[in-house]
């Protein structure tokens, strides 16, 4: 008796489409804001690694395990890269540049 093969013959394994990689797990696409075009990477929340970000857009933590998006200019490299939340990216335009922190924190 052969041993049994439990794939179909004659099919190859093909190889991802997304040349940026599917490092974390989330589709990619290409926005345009500011003037400039930006990739945007959603993140799934089981894949994301166990760090925490600080979202630009609210300026709180996002927890790890938390599902958020990733966004950086089309030529901009590693070091510009962003984690924000789902929700703060889609107002980004709605907000104002300004942080508003309280009277004793410091100015910097």
């Amino acid at each position: 008796m052969s041993p049994r093969h439990n794939r179909a013959r004659g099919r190859e394994k093909s190889a991802p489409q997304d040349d940026h990689g599917d490092r974390y797990g989330g589709a990619q696409r290409t926005e345009s804001w500011q003037g400039e075009e930006w990739y945007v990477r959603l993140v799934a929340g089981s894949s994301s690694p166990g760090k925490r970000y600080r979202c630009p857009g609210c300026d709180q933590e996002i927890p790890p395990g938390a599902p958020h998006v990733v966004a950086w200019p089309e030529y901009g490299g590693v070091d510009d890269r962003r984690h924000w939340h789902k929700a703060c990216w889609n107002a980004k335009d709605r907000r104002t540049s300004r942080v508003q922190r309280s009277r004793n924190a410091p100015r910097y």
